[in-house]
């Protein structure tokens, strides 16, 4: 299924996290907490201004960012679970 947000809003997959510490103690799923960081997968065409014009977003497919722990609204896209949310829910973008 493909899927194009409108406006500014963006959908994000979240980024597994590793299972195990350093010291190499395994997390089991009920003590994780959910990542903060994903990749963003579709982005909308851009915030409508005042004067009637689009603002393009800052982000772009393929980026990582960074967002709140209870930013955006949970989604399936083809049994995945995603995040649709908002350009100003995104804390920052992850650079490598």
């Amino acid at each position: 299924m493909k899927i194009r947000p409108l406006q500014d809003r963006v959908i994000v997959k979240r980024v597994q996290e590793e299972e195990k510490t350093k010291g190499g103690i395994i997390i089991p799923d009920t003590a994780k907490e959910k990542p903060q960081q994903g990749k963003v997968i579709a982005v909308g065409k851009g915030k409508v201004g005042e004067n009637g014009k689009v603002i393009p977003l800052d982000v772009k497919a393929g980026d990582t960012v960074l967002f709140g722990k209870y930013s955006g609204s949970e989604i399936k896209i083809d049994g995945e679970e995603h995040l649709i949310m908002r350009e100003e829910d995104i804390l920052g973008v992850v650079e490598r």
